[in-house]
């Protein structure tokens, strides 16, 4: 397999564990917590908050590390953004992805400054989970249509 073919693969499993992850939490998970008692509620935040800390972390340096890589195989196209749909389509989705990467910060610092409500909490999980999804679908995109 070539490198660019491994940057691909790799970079495909990271996105499935991201995208995933996010979809359990905004899709499954914040449906069954109003069923719980509030010290059930407590010790299942505590142990899946830690885990999948420890999980994303490695998956988000597999995702965006893999995804510089094929940047970087594309940096002729990224150099003259407007020039082909292909060129538009992988600006737009690596700008996604930057918001992604910044909003996944600003969850971080409202959490540690205690300014996080569970309302923002949930609109910026399906916000983020929202533009995952574009960039998804801007990934096949970039294949398949022309202009």
């Amino acid at each position: 397999m070539s490198s660019y073919g491994l940057l691909h693969v790799l970079h495909l499993l990271g996105a499935i564990g991201f995208i995933g992850t996010l979809f359990y939490e905004v899709a499954i998970l914040a449906w069954v917590k109003p069923q719980l008692d509030p010290q059930q509620l407590g010790n299942l935040e505590r142990a899946l908050g830690a885990r999948t800390r420890t999980v994303l972390h490695g998956v988000v340096v597999l995702v965006y590390g893999a995804g510089l890589g094929l940047a970087w195989q594309h940096r002729q196209a990224l150099s003259a953004p407007l020039a082909s749909s292909f060129a538009s389509l992988l600006t737009l989705k690596i700008a996604l992805a930057l918001s992604v990467f910044l909003s996944f910060g600003a969850v971080a610092m409202l959490l540690r400054s205690g300014r996080m409500t569970p309302a923002l909490y949930r609109q910026l999980h399906w916000a983020v989970l929202a533009q995952m999804v574009l960039i998804v679908l801007l990934a096949k995109a970039m294949f398949y249509l022309h202009w």
